[in-house]
């Protein structure tokens, strides 16, 4: 789908008028129009809210944004809903507060892995000799999905150090479509709030990239860092 609406845009074609042609598998919650439709000074999570429409900018950002909501519209549908809670609540603020901080974390820059607990544990940890050492066989019992569109558009021109915010999916989904729909009821803004997040060096996923078969590309210490010691009680 995503090659059919790149290959549009490559001819002229606008990206919102690509997107909405586009054939998504599921109804999609909004359609896209122009950057030029935002009212100036409407914030932009309010306008999609009220409006049903997404303003959609030329460029891969917006394009993978786009692409997001054909894929998973229930998950960006209540990303939008929470977003409109918040800053109900709060306003906007030159600073984003917690739960706002990671509700555009999430939406940026997730992945959600299936995967069994031992792996989730290694991960967690940051323990990344036995993630793809002793456990590298389970990766094949796993599943890995990039959500995030700036996580998306960063691997356009892959490098070493692109680190998914890994958001762990424990249903038993067996599609993108079971997925959608149990991230969207799983979302909440205290648990984004807590930054459920695992860092993941994507590119060290065995099958994703050639180098990462020799043992010698986990060493590099400036990507694969070593977790933080957690501070003594009271402390």
């Amino acid at each position: 789908m995503g090659q059919r609406v790149a290959a549009q845009m490559a001819s002229g074609v606008p990206s919102a008028t690509a997107l909405n042609a586009a054939q998504a598998p599921r109804a999609t919650p909004v359609r896209f129009v122009p950057q030029s439709d935002l009212p100036p000074g409407m914030a932009y999570e309010s306008y999609i809210f009220e409006s049903n429409c997404c303003p959609t900018r030329e460029g891969l950002h917006d394009f993978f944004n786009g692409l997001a909501w054909l894929l998973f519209p229930q998950t960006k549908r209540r990303l939008n809903q929470l977003h409109v809670a918040q800053i109900a609540q709060t306003g906007i603020q030159p600073v984003r507060g917690p739960a706002r901080d990671g509700l555009t974390v999430f939406d940026e820059n997730a992945a959600f892995l299936q995967c069994p607990d031992a792996l989730w544990e290694a991960l967690a940890a940051k323990d990344w000799s036995r993630l793809f050492g002793p456990l590298r066989p389970l990766w094949a019992e796993s599943h890995l999905v990039l959500f995030g569109h700036a996580l998306l558009e960063k691997l356009v021109f892959p490098r070493k150090p692109i680190t998914a915010h890994v958001y762990r999916a424990q249903a038993a989904t067996h599609s993108i479509a079971d997925l959608d729909q149990w991230m969207a009821t799983d979302l909440s803004a205290e648990r984004l709030a807590s930054k459920p997040f695992a860092h993941l060096p994507v590119l060290g996923v065995p099958g994703w990239w050639p180098s990462n078969q020799d043992p010698a590309f986990y060493e590099d210490a400036s990507v694969f860092r070593a977790a933080r010691p957690v501070p003594c009680a009271g402390a």
